[in-house]
């Protein structure tokens, strides 16, 4: 192994093997532990440290990384304290999520580090997030992202890497090619000989480096980071490395070949550099006074750790930390002028005066810009707000919204606009297990607007007709808002935006054009998580929202019925004061929903009522929902798939009961 050294005088040398041996002594130390049953896990990056030490030292303090469960060097090159990262690995109140994950899945703002979450590439689409924050922000900031050669076989690293260079996103996606993805050997995971190769594809820069030559990454990383902030663009660097230990402690290394690790020992990043700086005329006693002091402040951080109490839980705290805060004040329209609005001219409405009133807002999705979207509603924004905030993207879901939250992570807020609702399915992870989770596990508000083109009704078939609310119900951490009106859809997403949580906004499209209403033309907004009875009566409950509403709406005023409904216009968290006071003023519920019956909001909304309520009924509460199969796509079968007959004939039956 050759060290060049270069412009590093002895003292940098120095240092650099106090952060490359600092993490080797907090793992031998963990696997003492493991033994003893002190910690519960561990994923070892023994052999692999120089990688993450190098490039730490490289970059900036106040680039971004976003590291794995390798990346030990990471943490420690930061100077994060140790009590703080023996607490997280402890599960102790002090660590970085209370409690709430392990390891290496936290993040610190403070340290400029986003860890992982257990989906392999799903932060790929953050450090874009990141990257593009940094360049909007004219920080000079770069971003570097961690992948091990097994997680680029996932879909996020392809999008991500797509998207950051079609964006020239100064962002290193560093591969730590060790050889293996858990125990499959990299032959089983992809047909390249290396993945520089891959650069060729996206149109990047691509280098590979000695992973375990410490000197080799820094310098490396040194030279991409100074050529990156002068010229942004996106850098794939593979550093060849090997695991020394299991994928964690409990999978062994059993399918490992033993001559793989007679090799690789010979490659070891600690002793080789060590050898080195020997060579160098560095005394042995001065690099043993380097390891003695970190296994001193090991111990001693330890024993102060161990001393902490254990968490206790408290289910208000709990409760409390799946939202950021948010003190919401209602601002009324400055002037009385209105306005004849369609639902969508609504919304257009709101998003223009929303990006006005937010100078940090970012738009993004498919086809906004120069073509306005494919229902319109942002044409126009590219002539008035530029391309850096109206940005159309690849075909990437996934990777749009994880930018969402990187952009968030930033201080933007950011909105991502699904062309129809159906593709968000492609997005999924994001959502739930990012978006939804980020605040809760440690802290950040992921200040993500998703809006949702949904809906039947336009003959559009199964994959852009889905009204699927109730996938994301069960989600804690997101909010969900499905307004009925122009209005109160104008104010609604105003409030959205205003929010620093995760909101996904419904906008039926069935609505977009076939209803309008007088509307304020000044920002304005309005609470979400309250309900509106938009109909009053004394006969019975119908508790609904979207496109049902005006079903009920229609049909009621029609046959002029003694019927009260309620559009819930939040669903998560929805207003379960108003649902009661209704049904107890009525004393019979329907819930209507257009989404299919079964797993429907509905089914959480009778169930909450015949639980908590059930005395204040007298009648069974009614649910209506489409039929349960996928959406058709002609009329007859479309219109034969919707509830609403079968809506007007149960509730016939219910006002009779």
């Amino acid at each position: 192994m050759q060290f060049k050294h270069k412009n590093l005088v002895v003292t940098q040398l120095v240092e650099l093997y106090r952060k490359l041996v600092y993490p080797r002594l907090i793992e031998e130390k963990m696997l003492i532990l493991l033994r003893q049953g002190k910690i519960s896990k561990w994923f070892s990056g023994i052999g692999q440290e120089a990688i993450s030490v190098g490039l730490t030292a490289a970059l900036d303090e106040k680039d971004y990384i976003l590291p794995l469960h390798r990346n030990l060097g990471v943490f420690t090159g930061r100077n994060i304290p140790l009590t703080r990262l023996f607490a997280q690995w402890q599960g102790k109140e002090k660590g970085f999520t209370k409690g709430r994950d392990r390891s290496f899945h936290f993040g610190t703002k403070t340290h400029h580090i986003v860890g992982m979450i257990s989906h392999l590439g799903a932060n790929h689409g953050v450090a874009n997030g990141i990257a593009l924050g940094e360049l909007l922000s004219g920080s000079g900031q770069i971003t570097a992202v961690f992948s091990g050669d097994g997680g680029t076989s996932e879909g996020d690293f392809h999008e991500a890497m797509n998207v950051a260079s079609v964006w020239d996103l100064p962002v290193i996606f560093v591969i730590e090619n060790n050889g293996y993805g858990l125990s499959t050997p990299s032959n089983e995971q992809f047909n390249c000989a290396q993945f520089i190769d891959k650069g060729i594809g996206y149109g990047m820069e691509a280098h590979q480096v000695d992973g375990n030559n410490i000197l080799e990454v820094y310098h490396k990383v040194k030279e991409i980071a100074e050529n990156m902030r002068e010229s942004p663009k996106p850098v794939i660097l593979e550093c060849l490395t090997f695991r020394m230990r299991g994928h964690e402690e409990a999978s062994g290394v059993k399918y490992v070949p033993q001559e793989l690790f007679d090799t690789w020992s010979k490659k070891d990043p600690v002793s080789n550099y060590q050898n080195f700086l020997l060579e160098k005329g560095i005394e042995q006693d001065e690099l043993d006074q380097i390891t003695a002091k970190i296994r001193e402040e090991i111990d001693q951080a330890l024993k102060e750790v161990f001393d902490y109490p254990e968490i206790e839980a408290d289910i208000q705290e709990e409760l409390k930390d799946r939202y950021a805060e948010h003190i919401f004040v209602e601002t009324k329209p400055n002037s009385s002028a209105k306005m004849e609005m369609r639902l969508i001219d609504a919304i257009k409405n709101g998003l223009e005066q929303s990006m006005e009133r937010f100078e940090n807002t970012v738009i993004m999705g498919q086809d906004i810009a120069e073509y306005g979207g494919v229902f319109k509603i942002t044409d126009g924004f590219l002539d008035k707000f530029g391309k850096a905030r109206v940005r159309n993207t690849p075909i990437t879901e996934s990777s749009i919204l994880g930018a969402g939250l990187g952009l968030a992570i930033k201080g933007f807020k950011a909105i991502v606009e699904m062309q129809f609702s159906d593709f968000v399915s492609c997005g999924f992870n994001q959502i739930v297990n990012n978006l939804a989770k980020v605040h809760y596990r440690w802290g950040q508000a992921a200040d993500v607007v998703v809006r949702m083109p949904c809906g039947a009704g336009v003959q559009a078939g199964p994959f852009h007709s889905q009204t699927m609310e109730s996938w994301f119900m069960h989600v804690p951490g997101l909010k969900i808002v499905y307004p009925s009106s122009p209005a109160d859809a104008k104010g609604l997403l105003a409030a959205s935006i205003e929010e620093p949580n995760p909101i996904l906004f419904f906008e039926h499209k069935k609505l977009y054009r076939s209803i309008e209403e007088e509307v304020p033309e000044a920002y304005y907004t309005f609470p979400l998580g309250e309900a509106k009875v938009v109909h009053e009566g004394e006969d019975v409950s119908i508790i609904t929202y979207g496109w049902a509403v005006q079903w009920a709406m229609d049909y009621v005023k029609e046959h002029q019925l003694n019927v009260e409904i309620v559009d819930l216009r939040t669903l998560l968290p929805w207003d379960k004061e108003t649902v009661v006071t209704s049904l107890k003023k009525t004393g019979k519920v329907m819930v209507l929903h257009e989404a299919t019956l079964t797993g429907g909001i509905g089914a959480e909304i009778a169930a909450w009522i015949g639980e908590h309520h059930f005395e204040s009924l007298d009648a069974p509460i009614i649910r209506i929902g489409s039929l349960d199969t996928s959406v058709p796509f002609a009329k007859n079968l479309e219109d034969e798939f919707l509830p609403l007959e079968e809506f007007k004939r149960k509730l016939t039956k219910l006002i009779a009961y």
